[in-house]
């Protein structure tokens, strides 16, 4: 009995070996795939999610696995050809075909580089792309979510709702656009499409036709950094990213809309990766008859970004657009009647190549190359206005003959042609807690003005620049540089900048992490052509003008709460303008002062008795707080909010001549008081986007008006009262990619002009349809 009780259990023992190794001949041994994720300075990627998924299995198993914080990853699979992804919010994403083998370790290393059209990281900011908790200068980012959410078309109707920014719009649609930024003047914000600067030289960037198709970021850097970009960063920067294509099964989208006004609106996308080219191409066509006579507008827009990665650390990209557009100019028609034969015509036109290569794994490379065309074609065979002495004189009289006042007639055909064409090169040493980027950038600059003596005039400069990142503690980052610009109107400038910004604390819970930020910086801009050359009415150029400059510094604070559901911004910025442009009017002095001598102090010979000269003479200043909240109160509802206090004020202009330019006033069109609020909620295929705007008063002008002694002659108005304005978007899909949607601009048909003399477009609503293929990988 024993015996056979013995037995049993080596018997049972036996078997169960037997059976286990059946089983393990059976089932192999898995397939390992391990490696370590570094970014661009080589330091360790934690936090990046690796899955692999089986090849043509969609319903497959998923196995997964996150990267330690000194980047390293391990994973084990059956043995098979897997599709392996790397995804970390703020990096791009990879992704891989691979067969693994049973019992084989395999090793894929790779470095991961920073995706610039996250919302997590910043571009404009720096020299290189930075985590966005590490920038210095204040800065507000504009998501493709939130671009589809309220579905803006137009570049500037988006810019109203961001804070610091204010806009001066001549009219409704096809009306000329300014921007304002943090109190600076309008041609005070360089801005950038793909890095490729738009501004006409020294001038103002018309945003009236810069539409957001294939847009999928916008970047707003509040201060001045003409220590990274040279000439027109006096008060900021805006930089326009085009959308990427990233699936190999492509995207496509068409929409169509009318509304109001006889609108009409139209457009498509399309984009995708074919092996390591992507592509994404868009276009759109807008015409309206506006809300009276000669308001009509037709914009057309082509976009297209194309780029190949020969090696993971060898990448080449071209960024095209053309904007085209033609308006009736109306006028002041507040204050006169309409103008029924006053023609606008714009094209913009930007291009720009860039080449990113790295040597080692700490040296980066960039070579890029970028053109803009800037043409303008403003007609009307009956112009008139009202010239009065000494602002004005008619063009078809004899500019030594001043009458006091008179009205002028005459027809205008003038075409202003600007372009701007560049090269830059920099390098990049990049470790885990410091960097350091040199640069180069030549430019040339041509310009058409059929006013001046000469109708072609050209500029040369160029510019060298250092900025450094270090991060001394895992808290605070640093970041200083300086520029040098060499002009070759002006000479050669250095400024600088330096900034700072410190986590005073991590947390989670109700009250999350705590972030505190310092910024300085200098911006120069150049004098326009029209200021340096004489023009054909006997007024003179200033060929020794000086840049006009600016000084700023800002301060701010950061907070996230609730979880990071809700985050409350606020800065403080202080922006001092000086060696501001100004135009005279030189007259002769009377007896006994001698025959030679004016009212400006200068002379030239063959001079006319009277004639213009600009001067570097007008001081400003412009101070003031920004204030954003974003909320998250539900997973379905966002709310965002603004507010902008500016307090602006000319400090000099001895040669102002509108009573609204004194010193002593608010400068013009720019209100002391804006603000907006935005809600943007998602019910399962439901999309509704609130979003209200306001202002308080601001001192503004007709410039119809003249003054003898202190009577004014003419509508006399300098304030612009204050308004606010809601807007109303929704989105319903109601079948796989296919949606309706509607929007209405100006919900409330508010009466209100943005620039005195000039009503803004009532009630416009629009209805459309969309059809939407989501690619795929």
């Amino acid at each position: 009995m024993k015996t056979i009780l013995l037995r049993t259990p080596i018997l049972f023992f036996a078997v169960s070996v037997v059976s286990f190794s059946l089983q393990a001949q059976n089932n192999p041994p898995d397939a390992h795939l391990s490696g370590k994720l570094i970014d661009a300075s080589g330091a360790g990627v934690g936090g990046v999610q690796v899955t692999a998924s089986p090849e043509g299995q969609p319903n497959a198993q998923i196995w997964s696995a996150i990267s330690a914080t000194v980047g390293e990853y391990s994973l084990s699979v059956p043995a098979g050809r897997y599709r392996v992804q790397f995804n970390r919010p703020a990096f791009v994403p990879r992704d891989f075909i691979l067969d693994l083998v049973a019992g084989v370790s395999r090793t894929l290393s790779l470095r991961l580089d920073l995706e610039r059209l996250s919302s997590s990281v910043v571009v404009t900011a720096q020299a290189e792309p930075t985590l966005a908790q590490e920038t210095t200068a204040p800065v507000t980012m504009i998501t493709h979510e939130e671009i589809a959410a309220r579905q803006a078309a137009s570049l500037p109707d988006l810019l109203l709702f961001a804070p610091g920014i204010s806009i001066g719009r001549t009219g409704a649609e096809g009306g000329t656009a300014s921007i304002f930024l943090n109190g600076g003047n309008s041609n005070f914000t360089k801005v950038l499409i793909d890095g490729t600067p738009v501004n006409p030289p020294g001038g103002a960037v018309d945003f009236s036709n810069l539409t957001l198709d294939n847009i999928d970021k916008v970047e707003i850097v509040r201060g001045a950094e003409s220590a990274i970009y040279g000439t027109d960063a006096v008060s900021g920067v805006i930089q326009m990213f085009t959308h990427r294509g990233t699936t190999r099964v492509p995207e496509f989208s068409v929409f169509g809309e009318g509304g109001s006004f006889s609108t009409g609106r139209g457009g498509g996308q399309f984009s995708g990766l074919l092996g390591a080219f992507d592509y994404s191409a868009a276009a759109s066509y807008l015409q309206t008859a506006g809300q009276g006579p000669n308001d009509d507008f037709l914009n057309r827009t082509l976009s297209g970004n194309f780029g190949n990665a020969f090696r993971d650390s060898n990448r080449l990209r071209l960024s095209l657009r053309n904007n085209t557009s033609e308006a009736g100019i109306p006028g002041e028609i507040v204050f006169e009647p309409p103008s029924r034969y006053q023609r606008y015509a714009l094209h913009v036109f930007d291009a720009n190549a860039r080449w990113d290569f790295t040597t080692g794994t700490h040296w980066h490379h960039q070579i890029s190359g970028g053109e803009s065309y800037n043409r303008q074609h403003s007609f009307n065979p009956k112009q008139s206005f009202f010239a009065t002495d000494p602002f004005a004189r008619c063009p078809q009289k004899n500019p030594q003959s001043v009458p006091t006042a008179e009205f002028c007639d005459f027809t205008s055909d003038n075409h202003y042609e600007y372009n701007r064409a560049n090269v830059g090169a920099q390098t990049s040493y990049l470790l885990p807690k410091f960097g350091a980027t040199a640069g180069y950038q030549y430019e040339v600059e041509n310009a058409s003005i059929p006013s001046l003596n000469v109708r072609h005039v050209r500029r040369n400069k160029q510019g060298g620049f250092v900025d450094f990142h270090y991060l001394p503690l895992s808290r605070l980052s640093l970041d200083f540089g300086a520029r040098a610009e060499a002009n070759a109107n002006f000479g050669t400038r250095v400024v600088p900048r330096v900034g700072a910004s410190l986590a005073l604390r991590y947390g989670m819970g109700f009250w999350g992490d705590t972030r505190y930020r310092v910024f300085y910086g200098q911006g120069i801009k150049e004098p326009r052509f029209d200021q340096l050359y004489d023009d054909q009415f006997g007024d003179f150029g200033n060929p020794s003008l000086k840049p006009e400059a600016s000084k700023n510094w800002s301060t701010g604070i950061e907070q996230k709460l609730a979880n990071d559901r809700v985050k409350f911004s606020g800065e403080y910025f202080s922006n001092r303008f000086y060696n501001i442009i100004s135009f005279a009017f030189c007259s002769p002095l009377p007896p006994p002062a001698p025959s030679t001598s004016n009212s400006c102090g200068v002379s030239f010979p063959n001079a006319p008795p009277s004639f213009g000269y600009f001067f570097n003479t007008d001081r400003a200043r412009a101070r003031g707080t920004n204030v954003a909240v974003e909320a998250r109160p539900l997973h379905w509802l966002m709310l965002i909010g603004n507010y902008s206090y500016v307090d602006s004020l000319v400090i000099s202009a001895p040669n102002a001549f509108d009573p609204s330019e004194q010193p002593g006033n608010r400068l013009i069109r720019r209100p002391p008081h804006s603000g907006s609020m935005t809600m943007n909620a998602a019910f399962h295929h439901l999309n509704v986007s609130f979003a209200g705007y306001f202002t308080g008063v601001r001192t503004d002008s007709d410039f119809l008006s003249f003054a003898i002694g202190n009577t004014c002659f003419g509508p006399c108005v300098n304030r612009n009262p204050g308004y606010a304005r809601f807007d109303l978007a929704t989105r319903y899909e109601f079948a796989r990619g296919v949606s309706l949607y509607a929007r209405s601009t100006n919900l409330f048909d508010k009466k209100y002009q943005d620039v005195v003399g000039f009503p803004a477009l009532g009630r416009d609503v629009r209805l459309g349809m969309s059809y939407r293929f989501s690619g795929r990988n």
